[in-house]
């Protein structure tokens, strides 16, 4: 079972099989144009709409994430397989559905995205219990109170625990106060809420505050996203999209000779463009763990994205396009290749890190803000690029487990 993994693309690995030519490549879009209707009418009846008022529900979100799932199928398909398709009508609809997909993925990546800083914040702040998160409550306010106190509330009283690593260096004072706490512990043993000790107390005081301030930052960047999708389905742009969706439900326009064509070997120039992506990225040294590449750059004024990452998002890009070209050949029997699972995942991680550490280095080029709240946005940004680190590692295993797994089928 595991060698018929390795062979996906081979057309000696299923010789009773029926000829592969471009009428599996109109069913396959036939298919999602069917699935990206299903999900319209769906996220329409769970009031997710344009004039809908339960976009946040958690049938409206499926809908939404099915949505964008056929979106990008159909427009990586008609990007891998453009030659068998009408060249006007491919080139038409393709960056629409790109721009319609990317739409509807800004609110959840938000969304996403607050909630990884805000378990990063609470992990690296020493807590056991996971932070409860409002939406949309108490993250407009100046002073960030109940975003903070969301964050530091499970936080453990510090009885007789050592100070973290990476708390800011104790002062004279902070060694008086321990003295006076630990004397003073019989008193404040039948107290409900012990008081920290100073350093401690600071690193999670600055944790809170970064927290409130990522809270408020990302909850109003949810918000426009959210209203940027509702106007986006509700526009003549859309309706247009829709309306060519549903035409290509019943009537792909392939090219004249598309009938007769193979669509594998344009399936293996996919594969072979991935094949390239991957060779020119720095494998040898992700295989270090630890190595420390990913905070390269890190203090740079710069607000652009560290451009170390636009290689792998690309790879991420390209691998998502090898693996619609291979549910075009297989269809609905296409094996699951762990590989490239696996493979995907890590850099759906590599994304997600990268997008969250942007985000912290974001929040703590705000003006006035508090040295302790600046000092918990730096170990956060320092940990995200730490996971970014991570995520290449497990790549790097990940893609060389299949290159061994090829030669060895």
């Amino acid at each position: 079972m595991a060698q018929q993994h390795h062979d996906l693309t081979d057309s000696a690995a299923a010789p009773a099989a029926l000829p592969v030519t471009g009428e599996a490549l109109a069913g396959y879009l036939r298919g999602q144009a069917t699935e990206f209707l299903r999900a319209l009418r769906l996220h329409r009846e769970t009031g997710g709409g344009p004039n809908g008022s339960g976009g946040g529900t958690a049938d409206a979100v499926a809908a939404a994430r099915a949505l964008r799932r056929s979106a990008r199928r159909i427009s990586g398909s008609l990007h891998t397989f453009r030659p068998l398709l009408d060249p006007g009508w491919s080139e038409e609809i393709r960056p629409e559905l790109a721009w319609l997909s990317g739409t509807l993925a800004l609110e959840h990546a938000c969304e996403s995205r607050l909630d990884r800083l805000l378990l990063a914040l609470h992990r690296l702040s020493g807590a056991t219990t996971v932070p409860t998160q409002t939406s949309g409550t108490g993250t407009g306010s100046g002073t960030g109170t109940g975003s903070g106190t969301a964050v530091s509330a499970a936080a453990p009283t510090t009885t007789a625990a050592p100070a973290a690593p990476t708390s800011a260096p104790a002062s004279a004072s902070a060694s008086a106060s321990a003295s006076a706490s630990q004397r003073t512990a019989p008193q404040r043993a039948t107290t409900t809420a012990p008081r920290p000790t100073p350093d401690r107390g600071n690193l999670t005081v600055g944790a809170a505050k970064a927290g409130a301030l990522l809270d408020r930052q990302l909850t109003l960047a949810r918000t426009r996203a959210h209203s940027t999708a509702l106007q986006a389905l509700g526009s003549s742009r859309f309706h247009a999209v829709a309306d060519k969706v549903a035409v290509l439900a019943s009537e792909v326009p392939l090219a004249p000779h598309a009938a007769t064509t193979d669509p594998r070997p344009l399936a293996t120039a996919a594969e072979e463009r991935l094949t390239d992506a991957v060779a020119a990225l720095p494998l040898v040294t992700a295989g270090h763990p630890y190595n420390a590449e990913a905070l390269i750059h890190g203090l740079s004024p710069d607000p652009a994205p560290h451009p170390q990452d636009a290689p792998w998002h690309q790879v991420r890009l390209l691998l998502r396009l090898h693996r619609y070209a291979l549910e075009v050949l297989h269809g609905s029997d296409a094996p699951l290749d762990v590989r490239l699972l696996s493979a995907g995942q890590a850099l759906d991680r590599h994304r997600d890190a990268s997008e969250a550490a942007a985000a912290a280095a974001q929040a703590a080029r705000t003006p006035r803000i508090a040295p302790a709240t600046a000092y918990a946005l730096g170990v956060l940004h320092a940990d995200q690029r730490h996971e970014v680190e991570a995520a290449r590692y497990a790549f790097q295993r990940s893609w060389q487990k299949q290159t061994i797994g090829t030669g060895t089928s």
